[in-house]
């Protein structure tokens, strides 16, 4: 009933916040009126979205350590690492192949006959280097990393600290109780920080259409619908696979990830939507020793609708400059993406951040992606909520496989803690 209540409250806020985004842009005309308007409610968002931000590293480490502390040997930990993995990679071709193969049938940037004019894009090509990949998966320090919200970095350092503690028996005792006693106390706060989301959703929404207009959604409407198309046949494709190894209950799944779905469309944030998913998964039920730690690795490996957008919107700029590609090049460019996009997670603007590095390796306009900058926040909503699917997908998956779709004492536990009411 919570869940339910949580999930109207967010979808009534997301109404509401373009309703009063559009009032704002139609009666105000001036864009600088409409940008202080923005600025100031965009406070609402930023708020939420920090203390978001706040708990992740403590939450993704007390929960990763405690995950990987009980269970019964380190083997256990290659295991599901590499069955959760085997998963990503896989998902990660599909997602691919599908936003390829769409691109290339509907054709989205035909016609629009671009020039290239050597206009910077102000995103840096380079920022996914080979050098940059390895700095970027592997800390240099315990403590940097939660400071800079590093999430592959803290999960590296996590994997670990929780197998060292798994080795160690008796004598890790004491530092296991301890760091199982932080989870609880960061999923109580991670409780009472989720209900500001339906206020995060509407100053989200408002600030956005406010400097956007509804006018910016129907001028890309061709590009947008065959993008949300394609996310939707995603969306299909992976329930479905969920279906062949889960069964029916996979639809109790999907209804369990509805709430942590729209917050991730809301605020085009999928790192909003992770303590909730952590809750929704305890319910479903996914033991909390592979929700701990499938989940993290989720999000660095398995950003499907991500991966799906690279390919999509990589042949769209190839289009709208008339520049032809042919089949060996399109499945080069696919797994150039397949090893660039891999441990993103934390990039600012991760997606063009690996387009733009993908168009400079293929020698494709990087001022193309200019074209794609004024909707991206609005495809960046539907490639959040998709990695939501993705990721939840994955972990109960690895979870039926390892034979752990168990309400332990541990997943009720951490329903209690993020269910509890605020005094």
């Amino acid at each position: 009933m919570k869940s339910s209540r949580m999930t109207t409250w967010i979808l009534i806020a997301m109404v509401l916040g373009i309703a009063a985004g559009g009032l704002v842009h139609d009666q105000f005309p001036s864009a600088a009126t409409q940008k202080v308007f923005a600025g100031y409610v965009s406070i609402g968002s930023m708020v939420f979205l920090r203390l978001i931000k706040m708990i992740i590293a403590p939450l993704v480490f007390s929960t990763l350590v405690v995950g990987i502390g009980h269970m019964s040997d380190a083997g256990a930990v290659g295991r599901v690492g590499g069955k959760a993995m085997l998963w990503f990679v896989t998902a990660s071709l599909v997602s691919l192949t599908l936003g390829l193969v769409l691109v290339n049938l509907f054709e989205p940037g035909v016609g629009v006959h671009k020039v290239v004019s050597g206009v910077s894009s102000g995103i840096d090509a380079h920022a996914m280097s080979l050098d940059g990949f390895i700095k970027h998966v592997f800390p240099d320090s315990a403590l940097r990393p939660m400071v800079d919200n590093e999430i592959l970095q803290i999960v590296v350092f996590s994997i670990f600290f929780g197998v060292a503690c798994a080795s160690m028996g008796e004598r890790a005792k004491l530092v296991l109780e301890a760091t199982e006693g932080l989870s609880h106390i960061i999923l109580r706060v991670t409780g009472y920080v989720m209900k500001l989301a339906p206020l995060a959703v509407f100053c989200a929404m408002a600030a956005t259409i406010a400097t956007n207009g509804l006018g910016i959604l129907v001028n890309y409407a061709k590009f947008m619908g065959e993008f949300y198309f394609g996310l939707v046949c995603l969306w299909l494709l992976l329930v479905l696979a969920g279906f062949v190894i889960l069964g029916p209950s996979v639809k109790r799944l999907v209804l369990l990830v509805r709430e942590p779905f729209l917050l991730a469309f809301s605020t085009a944030s999928s790192e909003a939507a992770y303590p909730k998913m952590l809750e929704q998964l305890a319910k479903f039920p996914v033991a909390r020793n592979i929700s701990s730690f499938v989940l993290p690795l989720g999000y660095s490996f398995n950003l499907d609708g991500t991966m799906m957008y690279c390919t999509f919107a990589s042949v769209f700029i190839a289009q709208a400059y008339d520049i032809p590609l042919s089949l060996g090049t399109q499945v080069a460019m696919l797994l150039t993406l397949m090893l660039t996009s891999k441990g993103v997670a934390g990039v600012p603007r991760a997606s063009l951040v690996v387009i733009a590095a993908t168009l400079s390796q293929f020698s494709l306009p990087e001022e193309g992606l200019l074209l794609l900058l004024g909707i991206d926040t609005f495809l960046d909503m539907g490639r959040s909520a998709t990695n939501v699917i993705g990721n939840s997908l994955a972990t109960a998956v690895v979870a039926k496989w390892e034979g752990q779709l168990v309400a332990d004492e541990d997943t009720r536990e951490m329903i209690e803690e993020m269910e509890v009411e605020p005094a």
